[in-house]
């Protein structure tokens, strides 16, 4: 495999107006915030971008958004999970219309699928479509647990190249890479810093909404130069960032910190709340503990 993606990647929130309706101008300018913040790659449309909220139409709105906004200036990987293996390959065709470079697919959440199924869903889905798949493992919202075994297996379908590991256990990155070795590039989720001196060659994160430099230089220092002690001292920087959006209100808390920084992201939908009003202090603080300037 012809590894292509590496670093930093954000799991991109999604815009919407005071009226709860898709808000593309502020999508699009978020997007060229981030990629001249230096993110090294976007991904719309997962769990952070309230994948499951949006009608079809909406879906891909934000990816063109998105893919039209970056300009392959950055690589952008659509998320394409759903329930039914149709309905994920329909949404493959649809990144693939317009341009995407990736799909980052989620098992399926609600049928909670055999090992053999799993195989027979993801190779399904690669068949039927050019772009690299990267797999998502979120056993907590997901249902299933892509464990290293497992992910061994999908490793050898063709165009199966990535993983998103999104457990707090980091002996995974380890135990992926041992199983698959060049056949899967493996990038943390939650745990990004610790992903990186496990041998992880990205991260998909969530905090880099709020911080992209930071975020991504915590990956050229870390993983590239292998400088652990900046490397350590960029992480207790964005720490309580990492730790504001690492729990429920991931959404709702991002798109809090969004909004004091110049991007109103509205409100997530329902059935999510807003962030409550007690909440908002710690997002300021969070904030302050990074040194970001806010209104």
């Amino acid at each position: 495999m012809t590894q292509r993606f590496r670093g930093t990647y954000t799991v991109m929130v999604t815009a919407f107006d005071d009226d709860g309706a898709l808000d593309l101008d502020t999508q699009a300018r978020f997007t060229d915030w981030q990629v001249t913040e230096g993110i090294h790659g976007l991904i719309p449309l997962g769990s952070t971008g309230e994948f499951l909220s949006l009608t079809a139409e909406e879906r891909r709105a934000v990816a063109k958004s998105v893919i039209d906004a970056t300009a392959g200036r950055v690589p952008v990987l659509v998320g394409a999970g759903a329930e039914r293996t149709e309905d994920v390959i329909d949404n493959c065709h649809m990144a693939q219309e317009l341009g995407a470079d990736g799909v980052m697919i989620i098992p399926p959440f609600y049928s909670t699928p055999t090992e053999d199924e799993l195989v027979a869903h993801y190779s399904r889905i690669a068949a039927a479509t050019d772009l690299p798949i990267m797999i998502y493992n979120n056993p907590a919202t997901a249902n299933v647990d892509l464990t290293p075994p497992i992910v061994a297996r999908l490793s050898e379908i063709p165009g199966v190249d990535y993983i998103k590991e999104s457990t707090m256990d980091v002996t995974r990155v380890r135990d992926i890479i041992d199983l698959c070795g060049d056949r899967m590039t493996v990038f943390g989720g939650i745990m990004g810093f610790e992903s990186f001196c496990e041998g992880a060659d990205g991260w998909v994160a969530v905090g880099s909404n709020i911080l992209p430099r930071l975020s991504a230089d915590l990956f050229t220092v870390t993983a590239d130069r292998k400088d652990l002690d900046a490397g350590r001292a960029i992480y207790r920087q964005i720490l309580e960032v990492v730790r504001l959006v690492g729990g429920h209100r991931y959404v709702s808390a991002s798109k809090a910190a969004l909004t004091l920084m110049g991007f109103a992201m509205g409100d997530p939908r329902s059935p999510r709340l807003p962030l409550p009003a007690e909440d908002w202090a710690k997002v300021r603080a969070a904030l302050d503990s990074a040194g970001v300037a806010y209104g």
